[in-house]
């Protein structure tokens, strides 16, 4: 999170020198602080950060009010209350300061709303003013405040937004900055926000076709797990007690009750264990790079998420080639937005390099990172032979929107089908053995 940064200190002169900067960790103070040193020989002696105050207002007449501000010091916010004309007061600092990330959808709303009002050609710096005051997630609220006035000092918005990719996403900040000194600031916009539905849509689809159906199957196993480790003992042990023959099917059941009984903390730590490690490990770059070259190997749902990184990339690709003329950049940013970190190395480390160093063209150098299906190679082929590489990537990205749609709705239905399927299984089963068990009767004589 971006936070505001006051220095007080004293300059080669002997003279009092105070400024304000921006940085979004405590090592950028450091570093902003020492380049403050070296370049304007300033002794710092002393730093401060604008933090939130609670402030409670004792009225004369009526029930006192209490307001939120943000300050760098408790006297800022008493001096403020008494140009106001207040004298019986209370403040108190935020002990606590939990503030929540923006949803995609506030992003999505916020984009939305500035396209709708850059068409009626309002101001960019009015838009942001209006939509700070109306934002209910205070973390974008001071996102907005921050980078109005940052825009106001004349800080180029590319460098302004950039700072913000905490909260917008790398590459929808990229493009905010990026509209802020283009010509086409509402298309760019709609590009965008075009870009986050399709971004939330992809992953919506991926969790109903993955994580969904998975933890209704670990719900099942759980269950059917509970059943034949606690439930079914407590009745069959009535029948063990009294040396009563038990049916074959009751008789493996609570073999294997016993079994897990015994042994159910090592079974559980071979299945935690590994997935703790292996989840750790995709935290770290190497990692995500092997998962993600593996995942786009498995059958079926490996290809879709494939072509979904490579729709992206290349909506991604059209989006900023449109506004921009850095090919390099624009590459290197879509590489950056398609989603998969093994696409992203092999974009970086293998065409790039080659435009740059050996002067290779810009198809050649994408098909040798050999992460492009044979069907977009073709297309950009196409598209450079009759120069318009532009509308070859968004025919790309049109066409593998389609395909990717289509086939995920039917991959679902599979899936979910399969689940319903597991769990009737599931469920019959635990009902034959229970109906077996209640054929157990007690010897005659």
């Amino acid at each position: 999170m971006i936070k505001e940064v006051r220095f007080k200190g004293v300059g080669p002169q002997g003279k009092l020198v105070q400024g304000t900067f921006t940085v979004s960790s405590r090592k950028e103070v450091k570093e902003q602080l020492e380049r403050l040193k070296q370049r304007y020989q300033v002794r710092i002696q002393s730093v401060e950060y604008k933090r939130d105050f609670l402030y409670k207002v004792k009225m004369p007449i009526g029930k006192p009010y209490t307001g939120r501000q943000s300050a760098f010091s408790k006297d800022e916010v008493a001096q403020a209350l008494q140009r106001m004309g207040h004298k019986d007061f209370t403040i108190n600092p935020v002990l606590f300061d939990i503030k929540i990330k923006p949803s995609s959808q506030d992003i999505m709303m916020f984009i939305k709303l500035s396209t709708n009002m850059l068409k009626d050609k309002m101001s960019f710096g009015k838009i942001l003013g209006m939509l700070a005051e109306e934002q209910p997630n205070r973390m974008m609220r001071e996102a907005l405040v921050q980078i109005e006035n940052q825009l106001k000092q004349g800080v180029e918005g590319r460098e302004v937004f950039m700072r913000y990719t905490d909260i917008f996403g790398r590459f929808p900040a990229f493009m905010l900055g990026l509209a802020t000194r283009s010509g086409n600031m509402t298309e760019i916009f709609e590009a965008t926000n075009k870009f986050i539905e399709r971004d939330n849509e992809i992953k919506k689809n991926i969790r109903k076709t993955l994580i969904s159906p998975m933890f209704a199957v670990v719900a099942t196993i759980g269950a059917v797990v509970y059943y034949v480790v606690d439930i079914f003992p407590a009745t069959a042990q009535l029948f063990i007690k009294y040396n009563m023959p038990l049916p074959p099917m009751t008789k493996a059941t609570l073999q294997m009750s016993d079994w897990l009984g015994n042994y159910w903390f090592i079974l559980l730590a071979l299945i935690v264990i590994p997935a703790i490690i292996l989840w750790r490990w995709w935290e770290t770059p190497k990692g995500r790079v092997w998962r993600d070259k593996h995942i786009i190997n498995l059958p079926i749902i490996g290809s879709l998420i494939h072509k979904s990184s490579i729709e992206i990339y290349f909506r991604v690709f059209g989006t900023i080639y449109s506004g921009a003329g850095d090919n390099i950049e624009t590459i290197k940013t879509a590489a950056e937005a398609c989603r998969n970190s093994y696409m992203e190395k092999q974009i970086k480390t293998i065409t790039i390099p080659l435009m740059l160093r050996e002067g290779e063209g810009f198809v050649p150098a994408m098909e040798a990172s050999g992460v492009f299906t044979k069907t977009s190679i073709t297309r950009l082929k196409t598209g450079s032979e009759t120069g318009n590489i532009l509308q070859a990537a968004q025919q790309i990205a049109t066409y593998y929107e389609a395909e990717t749609t289509y086939k995920m709705n039917a991959l679902i239905e599979y899936i979910q089908s399969f689940v319903g399927i597991f769990i009737a299984i599931a469920i019959t089963m635990l009902t034959i053995v229970s109906a077996e068990i209640a054929t157990v009767s007690p010897p005659t004589t």
